[in-house]
């Protein structure tokens, strides 16, 4: 029986893998329980153009909680700005083998309604 965390991995090398062909920007996300990440990688991938997290004492002043629907649209709109802010219009969106559902479908929708488009 595969883990649970070894089935999401697997399925987040495979869109990695298809990004790294497109050779694009990538916002990429990961979620725990308490908290959400975004990351923007140059198109290369070794390189992290622009970070939010819920971790950041000015985000955290704001959240009572970092693990929701609420924080995941703030960290959306604030990867959103500093990736713009670095000159990135056009990335590719890595789930990170998380389901497009939830936390991770509103820290997205709230990055392209800030104005990133992918």
């Amino acid at each position: 029986m595969i883990a649970k965390n070894e089935a999401r991995l697997r399925r987040a090398r495979k869109t990695r893998l298809k990004i790294a062909e497109l050779k694009t920007v990538r916002l990429s996300v990961h979620r725990t329980n308490e908290h959400i990440y975004a990351q923007v990688f140059s198109a290369c991938g070794s390189k992290v153009l622009a970070a939010a997290s819920s971790l950041e004492p000015e985000v955290r002043k704001d959240l009572a909680n970092g693990g929701n629907v609420g924080a995941a649209t703030v960290i959306g709109k604030l990867i959103a700005e500093r990736a713009k802010k670095a000159g990135i219009e056009q990335v590719a969106f890595d789930r990170g083998g998380f389901q497009y559902h939830g936390r991770v479908k509103a820290l997205a929708e709230a990055a392209r309604a800030a104005g990133l488009k992918f």
